[in-house]
């Protein structure tokens, strides 16, 4: 399931933060970021939240797996055929 941009919103600061690290993080492992500089995470935490704005990057919830990640929206496999 997909979180809803607005709904980010609504999390503790703190919370968003730390989901968008994580994903930073995986980003340090495959190359795609490449510094772990205070100013390079900081721009890097902003260039994720705008991303988030504009639809992306998103959130994706697992009930299954219990767990939320941010992905990029291309990497999401639908599983909607309405939306195929």
């Amino acid at each position: 399931m997909l979180v809803p941009y607005e709904a980010l919103n609504q999390l503790p600061a703190e919370t968003l933060e730390n989901l968008i690290k994580e994903f930073l993080i995986g980003q340090l492992e495959d190359g795609s970021f490449a510094s772990t500089g205070e100013d390079s995470l900081q721009t890097a935490i902003a260039h994720c939240r705008s991303a988030l704005s504009r639809g992306e990057l998103v959130v994706e919830f697992s009930e299954e797996e219990e767990s939320i990640a941010i992905r990029r929206k291309e990497d999401i496999v639908s599983t909607d055929p309405a939306q195929d």
